[in-house]
């Protein structure tokens, strides 16, 4: 085993556990690379944190592209084809692991890494939580502490030899990115295909919501990304109705109220919810505030509310056939 510093990096040192093939690749800006990886607390039984290996899927990451653990590209950066390496990284370098542990996580379980993007329309979850829901992690995060990642570098694509997904632009790419997503939702909506539309929609507030969390929100650049998320959170609001996931609606539709309280659009998709849930009140309720925002959609109210009164006679009536049934019995 060869063991070294890293040059010019404090804080890091390299041990090569198997040797790689040929040159050092050209590490390029935008460059991706994927490896495998293990990350080890350096106590006495050297803890296994995270596995990419037992999880059964390799990391990407896109160099140069500000991932949050930047001290990995500088790793990666050292290695060649096939090397398996073990590196020894200071506290300086590993403050942020916690959060990017949990994402990986996420991902492993089947989870949505990214999904408090759509629930928050914006930044307010990002610091809500003190936990990161991983007892390990939440140590971690409370006390930092030196860690060993041992990296076997898989292999190294320039930018124009692999599709780069929307997480791999930069943030010009991602702000151009966001009018051709939401201008595919929008044809797959007018199609009837749903679920593509929200995917489109969805990547598109993600592009955004990332561009978000460089400003400080409630300045200009912000509040221009921010009407642009809402606008693309209601189109996603749009599909899920066609899709019948009302309560989730609720949702979106009620986290947009709570931060923009005049939004009409969102009361009026939280009313047609509740309709469908048999929540007259609150729909009603919903659809006095469409009105009061914007008379302009008083014909579109009045059929909703003529579709609802006639979806709760039904209801009523199926409710009295069954308890009737009930006493034939």
């Amino acid at each position: 085993m060869e063991e070294t510093y890293l040059t010019n990096i404090e804080g890091v040192k390299k041990t090569i556990l198997h040797g790689g093939t040929g040159e050092l690749p050209k590490f390029l800006t935008g460059s991706k690379a994927t490896f495998h990886f293990r990350t080890i607390k350096c106590d006495g039984d050297r803890t296994v944190i995270d596995d990419s290996k037992q999880v059964g899927r390799p990391m990407e990451i896109v160099l140069g592209n500000m991932f949050k653990m930047e001290v990995w590209e500088i790793l990666i950066a050292s290695m060649r084809i096939a090397e398996v390496a073990e590196f020894w990284c200071d506290v300086i370098h590993t403050g942020l692991y916690p959060t990017v542990a949990k994402s990986l996580r996420r991902v492993a379980e089947g989870k949505d890494a990214t999904d408090w993007h759509i629930h928050t329309c914006g930044l307010a979850n990002m610091f809500a939580y003190h936990s990161l829901g991983y007892d390990d992690l939440d140590e971690l995060q409370k006390e930092p502490q030196p860690l060993i990642f041992i990296i076997e570098l898989l292999k190294i694509e320039s930018p124009s030899a692999y599709k780069r997904e929307t997480w791999a632009l930069n943030d010009n790419e991602k702000l151009q990115a966001v009018p051709l997503l939401h201008g595919t939702g929008n044809k797959l909506y007018k199609l009837g295909r749903y679920p593509q539309a929200l995917a489109k929609y969805r990547e598109a507030v993600i592009c955004l919501i990332n561009l978000q969390v460089k400003l400080k929100p409630w300045e200009i650049q912000w509040l221009k990304l921010e009407k642009m998320v809402v606008t693309l959170v209601l189109n996603y609001c749009h599909c899920l109705l066609k899709m019948e996931e009302y309560y989730e609606v609720l949702e979106q539709t009620t986290d947009i109220l709570n931060k923009h309280p005049g939004t009409v659009k969102a009361y009026f998709l939280r009313a047609k919810a509740h309709a469908e849930v048999w929540n007259e009140a609150q729909a009603k309720a919903d659809f006095d505030k469409v009105l009061e925002y914007d008379i302009g959609m008083a014909k579109s109210v009045k059929k909703e509310l003529r579709m609802l009164d006639s979806r709760m006679r039904d209801k009523e009536e199926e409710e009295k056939l069954q308890f009737k049934r009930m006493f034939q019995k």
